[in-house]
């Protein structure tokens, strides 16, 4: 595969990551508050979810900037990924969107790096 385009994927989902997972700690991108007593509100109410998650799309998504250790943020990003599509699914699929361009991204990006993974499998 082209490297260039390789290397746009790899950076396109690194900023995804980053400015998202950013925004759960620093709220730049407005968004509507959850209704009381749906599932999100209660990830917001335990006070250590959303950090969590920032910092798992933070990590994978700063690795993939700097171009090391692609593989492991690719793993980690993994779960995540197949996690937030299945989340839009079953509670929101109005925005679905950028959950199904994280994991086409992340898919993408293993394909190409697949001779690294398949010892996993």
């Amino acid at each position: 595969m082209n490297s260039t385009v390789t290397m746009i994927v790899r950076l396109l989902l690194a900023i995804i990551l980053l400015v998202f997972g950013a925004n759960k700690f620093f709220n730049f991108i407005p968004m509507e508050a959850p209704p009381e007593g749906s599932f999100m509100d209660a990830l917001i109410k335990t006070g250590y979810m959303m950090p969590l998650i920032a910092v798992s799309e933070i990590i994978p998504g700063f690795l993939l900037l700097i171009n090391k250790w692609k593989g492991l943020a690719l793993v980690w990003l993994a779960p995540i990924s197949i996690n937030i599509v299945l989340f839009h699914i079953a509670f929101d699929i109005s925005t679905i969107a950028p959950a199904a361009l994280v994991f086409t991204l992340n898919t993408f990006l293993i394909y190409i790096n697949w001779k690294k993974f398949r010892t996993l499998f």
